[in-house]
């Protein structure tokens, strides 16, 4: 009888192994609405029902878990509003805000596309390649909100589980644990029943002020000798904002238990706080004490690629390569790295890894294609992007590969294919700059001016961060006699790529015209 009693608390703890939390949590439901004198005298009713409950908080939790690390979203609310004082006016590659202050052999902006925030466009999207620090409340609203651009997105709740719909989403019959009622210091006094609730509140119901209340009940519980007490309250401090409080959670729970994920959450708040370099040393202390850990040295070469130190990213990245050689962003950013050098057959080599791994996406048969046409292999070319529209999963994404295929047709010399490739691009993407950069070009090409002049102004207004649209929008008025605003469309180019030779040439010229009137 024993037996059967515990026959189906097995079950759950089976489905929860196999990760089928749906079933492990309905199983759970049943173990905790049976009447008392039904349960198993042998295993203790109450054993059985902590047990259950237990399981269940943590299946809940597990359905809608994201991993802290890699979540990393600034929202406007952060960008604009954030009361930590950081020094307006950085000293040149200390600062993730002056984007190019250290220019670490990369390729320069004529070459290598950058995104909104100045930094060059990386070979891995990622949260934190996509967050630039917008100057002005206006800028940051007039920001294109794709993961295309460095975009701020409305609120860090974007990536996580708003608050009370989780319990919605799992439990229809309303919320599994009614936080309002619960006495969280007699919780506190249980570890092992605090440790899984505090992880269902933190998660899964979002409720960040709950659980720094049970974090710092229970820590005070252990004597504060329980180091993973203290890494959670570090984590609720850093979601509310706290992030000196949360630098020092965390540097005492490395005192206590040397950890990778402590050293991983602590260089996030440096990051957050803009001290990049401060994050690179804890980065490489902690490889001193874990040599050959893929995420610490994975995120040394993070930062020197979001600090424009390119070959210093990339040599980091090899590091991660001869640690972990499946590691697809260490892979898709040497790649990359190695096309914007102008070595298009080392960069295939990558990307053909990458296909051998399983990695099968439109994004990878885009740069296929690209390599294959830079490294003359056009037997290859078309069939790639074709793969690559067959794959593209949303407009974004197939604007992107007529974008390209315009630049193949441009290569070879088919300007009407172009033209109609760039066109598709804009029915996909209205959003796209350069597409109507490029298209400005062919319109000057065959003297439509007035169609040129629209085009380019589209373009800058939308992409004010790339220098190409201010550039022709220069040129275009300095032919037709238009010289002020030349000088002011120059002066702009300059701004957006200082080291542009042809546009100091041009700022130069004009500058001897109005000396001479």
């Amino acid at each position: 009888a024993g037996e059967m009693g515990l026959e189906p608390l097995f079950q759950a703890w089976s489905y929860f192994r196999r990760r089928k939390f749906r079933e492990c949590a309905d199983v759970c439901s049943q173990l905790l609405e049976r009447p008392p004198g039904e349960q198993v005298a042998g295993a203790g009713p109450w054993r059985e029902a902590a047990a259950a409950w237990n399981l269940k908080t943590r299946a809940l939790t597990e359905m809608v878990y994201v991993d802290e690390i890699d979540m990393d979203q600034e929202g406007i609310a952060e960008m604009i509003l954030d009361e930590n004082a950081i020094a307006q006016v950085a000293r040149p590659g200390t600062s993730l805000k002056l984007p190019g202050t250290s220019q670490g052999g990369g390729p320069s902006p004529a070459v290598r596309p950058v995104t909104q925030s100045g930094r060059p466009i990386t070979g891995f999207v990622r949260p934190s390649t996509q967050s630039g620090r917008p100057s002005t409340m206006e800028q940051a609203i007039r920001t294109p909100r794709t993961a295309l651009t460095a975009r701020p997105i409305t609120s860090a709740s974007g990536g996580y589980v708003r608050l009370g719909t989780a319990s919605m989403l799992t439990n229809p019959d309303g919320p599994f644990i009614n936080l309002s009622r619960l006495n969280l210091t007699k919780y506190a006094h249980k570890p092992k029943l605090a440790k899984a609730l505090f992880e269902y509140i933190f998660h899964h119901e979002n409720d960040i002020k709950n659980a720094l209340d049970l974090a710092a009940l229970a820590t005070e519980h252990a004597q504060f000798k329980d180091w993973w007490w203290k890494v959670q309250i570090g984590k609720c401090y850093y979601r509310l904002g706290l992030y000196r409080e949360a630098e020092k959670q965390f540097k005492s729970a490395l005192k206590q238990q040397d950890m990778v994920d402590t050293i991983l959450y602590l260089a996030k708040v440096y990051l957050r706080l803009d001290q990049p370099v401060t994050a690179l040393n804890l980065f490489k202390q902690g490889l001193e004490r874990f040599p050959g850990e893929v995420t610490l040295i994975c995120g040394i070469a993070r930062i020197y690629e979001e600090m424009n130190n390119i070959s210093s990213a990339a040599e980091y990245y090899k590091d991660v390569l001869k640690q972990d050689n499946t590691h697809v962003e260490a892979i898709a950013c040497i790649g990359s790295n190695h096309f914007y050098s102008d070595q298009p057959e080392i960069a295939l080599r990558f990307y053909r890894r990458l296909l051998q791994m399983g990695v099968y996406n439109c994004q990878l048969f885009n740069n296929l294609g690209l390599c294959c046409f830079y490294a003359q292999q056009y037997d290859m070319t078309l069939s790639s992007f074709e793969r690559a529209l067959f794959l593209a999963e949303n407009e974004e994404e197939t604007a992107d590969v007529w974008y390209n295929l315009g630049h193949v047709a441009v290569g070879i010399g088919d300007v009407n294919l172009a033209y109609q490739c760039f066109k598709l691009t804009l029915v996909n993407n209205n959003d796209y700059a350069e597409a109507y950069n490029n298209l400005a070009v062919l319109e000057m090409r065959k003297g439509h001016t007035e169609q040129a002049r629209a085009l380019l102004q589209t373009a800058s207004s939308l992409a004010p961060h790339m220098y190409e649209p201010h550039f022709n929008i220069a040129i275009l008025s300095e032919k037709v006699g238009d010289l002020q605003r030349s000088y002011t469309a120059a002066q702009k180019s300059e701004e957006a790529f200082p080291g542009h030779v042809d546009t100091q040439q041009l700022l130069k010229q004009l500058k001897e015209h109005f000396a001479m009137l």
